[in-house]
């Protein structure tokens, strides 16, 4: 396992990092993530990203109660703010940053998080006032640093801008093979600002590692056969985006290494990536991924694998 600063923090984290989205707590019983979380550890994996929203706190509690049985020092741990834990408990106030901190320290039992991200940006509160309240949280010491998760350019600028505050170290952007957006504006303005991508669902979903196949049902076990995880996935299922994955595979054989390891490889190609997320519910999934980081690919079959994809991509 490779590993990269985090923007401009003293962490270092894995090149590969364990998620909880769907997962833990949520579609992925307690042992299944015990075994999961003891293998994450074994492939030299450091860096847990969660949030207190997954599960309405479930994935933060499994959590927690498995990484009780480690030593603090041993993980980066990252969780978020904004979902609506309630009715009436949502967003970035002063009072609710306050209140959710405290609540998913308890259930994560530490005292302090390495990273507390705002999961979403939020129109109804000021952003003053939420900055001011992230800089409170770091300074009580409740967390070391602070990040972002799909904030639109402007929103990261008007942050940048403010003095007196606590500055975010980490932007959390869907981006992968499949998705591309942050490569116009938000990885430009994080790279000239010591702010590092922690990407989530660098797989799309687990289309990109080549399982689903035009025309055929989905694999029996597999996320999008599952109640509980298969929603999130279903615009990546178009017959015309499978075809072009299976395209891929030819690229990946040559370069050595699984599909899933190819994809994995192209999101960790950008230097502006500290992390590529990926969940798991088997831990065999995780030697599969955890294989990708460090792994040397000729930038011209990247290149191609861009060409094949063409068109296809969201978010661009």
């Amino acid at each position: 396992m490779q590993y990269r600063k985090l923007g401009d923090s003293d962490l270092s984290v894995s090149e590969i990092s364990l998620g909880s989205w769907l997962t833990y707590g949520v579609g992925v019983e307690r042992e299944a993530a015990r075994a999961c979380l003891d293998r994450a550890f074994d492939l030299g994996i450091n860096f847990i990203d969660t949030a207190n929203v997954y599960g309405r706190g479930a994935a933060e509690s499994v959590l927690g109660e498995l990484l009780a049985e480690r030593p603090r020092s041993s993980y980066v741990l990252a969780t978020k703010v904004f979902g609506a834990m309630s009715d009436t408990d949502r967003g970035l106030s002063a009072a609710q940053i306050a209140k959710q901190i405290d609540a998913s320290l308890t259930r994560l039992k530490v005292d302090f998080v390495d990273l507390y991200q705002c999961h979403r940006y939020d129109t109804e509160t000021p952003l003053e006032e939420t900055m001011e309240a992230l800089t409170k949280v770091v300074r009580q010491g409740k967390a070391r640093y602070i990040g972002f998760s799909e904030w639109a350019p402007a929103q990261i600028e008007a942050a940048l801008a403010l003095g007196g505050v606590e500055k975010f170290v980490s932007s959390q952007p869907q981006y992968s093979l499949l998705w591309r957006r942050p490569e116009e504006k938000v990885i430009p303005i994080s790279a000239a600002n010591g702010i590092s991508q922690v990407v989530w669902s660098p797989l799309a979903q687990g289309v990109l590692t080549g399982k689903y196949a035009p025309g055929a049902a989905p694999p029996a076990g597999t996320r999008a056969t599952s109640d509980s995880m298969g929603g999130a996935m279903r615009n990546w299922l178009e017959p015309r985006i499978l075809d072009a994955v299976q395209h891929l595979k030819p690229l990946a054989l040559e370069a050595g290494c699984t599909l899933t390891q190819f994809a994995l490889a192209w999101v960790l190609r950008e230097p502006n990536v500290a992390s590529a997320i990926v969940g798991a519910s088997r831990p065999e999934q995780l030697n599969e991924n955890a294989a990708a980081s460090g792994l040397a690919i000729d930038p011209a079959l990247f290149a191609k694998a861009e060409a094949l994809v063409a068109g296809l991509e969201r978010g661009r």
